[in-house]
């Protein structure tokens, strides 16, 4: 046992010392060009694209890029994965390019010494046997075509693969491959030729992208298509025969042509692009709420119909989907290229006078006050207001209107007068609530001519706070992507909201302000208001169905008036063109709210038809009430003209009016359903007979209600015809005179406001063409009269 033991011990080692000299010896072989590779790795790093740098692509909601923004090379480049791109085209890709590319440390020794004899052969690299890493060496860094850059390509594709993974690599080369001009990365060549996203290749044009990069310029397919398409039917040919794809699918690919579409970088939306990328100036992919198609047809839409416009004008149109305010259509401009019509301003965000856009609004307000219903009775007639006197668009007056008819046609001094008992700083606060911060001119303070435009807002808020006709009185804020907040707020009751929108969509096709003929029956479920800033600068229209609310704009953006460009004529057929382009479908319709109901109501008091002595009902109007609220007709603010209202009054036998301590043997009360004062001109005969003031009896003291004082006119006979000069192209012009006021008088000739004259100062009216007028002298106090004239030519 001791020799056998001590015979052993020399042989084990010897066998120990054998294995460590071996073990000593792999070392020296491995660990020496080991730590020469970690030498060159930290002396030589690699220098990879950052992720957070370069070129920056907005996006569609379905992933269709809108605007590109190249870098600072000048490069288009759209970022993308190995996920987001067509397994299609990886296969092609990876079939073609490198077989062996998930098994290889980055080179394929075998394709080396094939271009390695390739190249001893020719003088010259013919197979430059480059794996698909080595390819992505050369692409991230120049590196020269000859054996000593081969070496260092080789270098940096060891690199790649020691410092980042394979599906890193993979992702490298799918961003940054060169296809042609400023194309880089296949989700940016397939978008450029091919109009579609990587994702949704077929196998020809999967096989054509594949190859593209091998020869950029030489393939290009908007410019060499046969060799292009030569180039594929090669990778084709490889697929089928590496057993890639079919027979069947390869010849069923090699007939699809190749065809591509001139190199262009997308322009869509271009400017709410150009807004989201400096909102976000590090983001490279940035997805919009955007629908691709939509905004592409309403782009065309625009265009072709601002080329009927006159030079310089541009238009602006957004679309946000009621349910989620997620803006589908965003035109800022109606050429974005187009310098004549400033194509480069946005006027979607741009402050401008919102005209009479306003309006629904303040009645909705009104509403939620208990101040009117839909029918309450107010006075289009010119009035003074603490030293503002606003006129209607047309300069014309109609007289006694509902509320409802003032807002469908927008008439300026019905809604000037509810918003002085609303009140300016209260109505501007709850705009501002709503998501409409109206800008006014420095040191200004709210005042009555906001309703009117007085003030600035943008058409992203005027669509925002639309929304609220569609959303139970709730405003928001659209939204551009889906990380941006809808921001609701409340803006009006649900009730309130309902019956202004009611308003808004039953708006006749013959009021001033309507659309083409026969276009309301067409868009019966579309509420629209339009607007037009003062001097037609701003021609304005939304609309609001159950799904979308549409804004449009259309002026000139470096604010110079356009004459006879207004909201109804200009803004309001383009917005009836877009709805009908909308899909339809997905919205929800409108319910009537339970605090609504339809009450009868009279005028002129504006009770309950229930409620009001049948004597005392002029009109009967079916009127939509909130939340059982009757507010009586407005009571006027001079309390020189009669106080608007119901009257109650001693009479003797005879009909006649007793005052204060005037007694008679049979006396009676009555009452009275008095008109306002202002309304009174347009009242028929027997309105006006009706609540006339009965004469007051002989002997009795006079009392206040004498206050407004008859009045004449002076200067011509009631009926006369007047004949114009011969040989004379000037209107004819009469001198008259209101006789029996002290007060302010207006002048009207056919309803529309001609000017003003104090007390009998003379006023000169102009007659500008031959027919029938009527001249009215309205007085401060409502006392009025008025004439009838006709005027003939020459020869009649």
């Amino acid at each position: 046992m001791m020799t056998a033991t001590t015979s052993a011990t020399p042989l084990n080692a010897t066998r120990r010392f054998r294995v460590w000299r071996w073990l000593r010896a792999a070392l020296v072989v491995v660990g020496v060009p080991l730590l020469v590779a970690v030498i060159l790795d930290r002396l030589f790093p690699l220098h990879l694209p950052a992720p957070d740098t370069g070129s920056t692509v907005v996006l569609a909601r379905d992933g269709t890029p809108l605007r590109a923004f190249a870098d600072s090379d000048g490069v288009w480049r759209y970022p993308t994965t190995a996920k987001q791109v067509s397994p299609l085209y990886l296969k092609a890709l990876l079939t073609y390019e490198d077989r062996w590319f998930y098994r290889h440390p980055g080179v394929n020794p075998y394709a080396l010494l094939r271009g390695l004899a390739g190249g001893l052969r020719h003088g010259r690299i013919v197979s430059g046997g480059s794996t698909l890493t080595m390819q992505v060496a050369r692409i991230i860094q120049p590196i020269p075509h000859s054996f000593r850059g081969k070496l260092v390509q080789i270098f940096r594709a060891l690199q790649l693969e020691a410092h980042l993974s394979k599906a890193q690599i993979l992702d490298l080369y799918l961003n940054h491959a060169p296809f042609g001009g400023p194309i880089e990365g296949v989700e940016a060549a397939s978008w450029a030729y091919l109009g579609k996203p990587a994702s949704r290749l077929s196998h020809a044009e999967a096989a054509l992208l594949a190859v593209l990069p091998q020869s950029p310029s030489r393939l290009r397919p908007d410019r060499h298509p046969e060799a292009a398409r030569a180039a594929r039917d090669k990778v084709l040919k490889r697929m089928r025969d590496l057993g890639g794809w079919s027979a069947a699918e390869v010849r069923d690919a090699a007939i699809e042509p190749v065809v591509a579409r001139s190199l262009r970088a997308p322009l869509s939306a271009a400017l709410l692009a150009e807004r989201l990328h400096r909102q976000q100036p590090q983001a490279r992919r940035i997805a919009s709420t955007i629908d691709a198609n939509l905004q592409r047809a309403a782009e065309d839409r625009v265009s072709a119909y601002l080329s009927r416009l006159p030079a310089h004008t541009s238009a602006a149109l957004l679309v946000v989907d009621n349910a989620t305010l997620e803006a589908r259509i965003y035109v800022g401009t109606s050429d974005f290229a187009d310098l004549q019509r400033h194509g480069y301003i946005d006027m979607v965000n741009a402050p401008r006078s919102p005209g009479s856009t306003l309006k629904p609004f303040l009645y909705g307000l009104a509403l939620d006050d208990g101040l009117i219903h839909s029918q309450s009775l107010l006075v289009d007639a010119p009035q003074d207001f603490g030293g503002y006197k606003p006129g209607n668009f047309d300069e014309a007056f109609s007289g006694p209107v509902s509320a409802a008819e003032a807002l469908q046609r927008s008439l300026n001094v019905p809604a000037v007068d509810v918003l002085d008992r609303v009140g300016p700083n209260r109505f501007v606060a709850r705009l501002a609530n709503g998501g409409v911060d109206l800008g006014l001119p420095a040191g200004a303070q709210p005042n009555l001519s906001i309703i009117l435009g007085g003030a600035s807002t943008r058409l992203e808020n005027l669509v925002g706070a639309y929304t609220a006709f569609a959303n139970g009185g709730i405003a928001g804020t659209p939204r551009y992507t889906l990380e941006q907040p809808a921001r609701p707020r409340r803006l009006l009751s649900p009730g309130a909201a309902w019956i202004i929108r009611d308003i808004l969509a039953s708006n006749p096709a013959d009021v001033e302000g309507g659309p083409l003929a026969g276009a309301i029956d067409r868009h019966a479920t579309v509420a629209w208001k339009t607007g037009t800033s003062y001097g037609y600068r701003d021609a304005w229209s939304i609309g609001v169905t159950d799904r979308w609310t549409v804004g449009v704009w259309i002026g000139r953006p470096d604010g110079t008036p356009s004459p006879g460009q207004y909201g109804a004529v200009t803004a309001l057929p383009l917005l009836f063109q877009i709805v009908d382009m909308l899909p339809s479908r997905g919205g929800r319709a409108r319910a009537q709210p339970a605090s609504v109901k339809s009450v009868g109501i009279c005028w002129p008091l504006g009770g309950a038809v229930a409620a009001t002595d049948p004597a005392l009902c002029r009109q009967h109007r079916s009127a939509w009430v909130l939340d059982d609220a009757l507010p009586p007709t407005f009571a006027e603010r001079d309390l020189g003209a009669w106080s608007s209202g119901l009257l109650t009054l001693r009479v003797n036998a005879r009909g006649q009016r007793l005052s204060g301590a005037c007694h008679a043997s049979h006396e009676r009360t009555i009452q009275l359903a008095r008109w306002p004062a202002l309304a009174t001109p347009w009242l028929s005969a027997d309105d006006r007979a009706n609540s006339a003031l009965p004469p007051l009896a002989p002997g009795c003291a006079a009392d206040s209600l004498d206050r407004a004082n008859p009045i004449r006119i002076a200067g011509l006979g009631n009926g006369v015809t007047l004949r114009r000069a011969p040989n004379s192209e000037q209107p004819l012009r009469v001198t008259l005179h209101a006789l029996g006021t002290q007060t302010t008088v207006q002048w009207l000739l056919n309803g529309r406001l001609q000017g003003s004259s104090e007390a009998d100062a003379a006023i000169a009216i102009s007659l500008p063409r031959a027919g029938d007028y009527r001249i009215t002298a309205l007085a401060r106090d409502g006392a009025f009269a008025t004439l009838a004239l006709r005027v003939v030519g020459p020869s009649s």
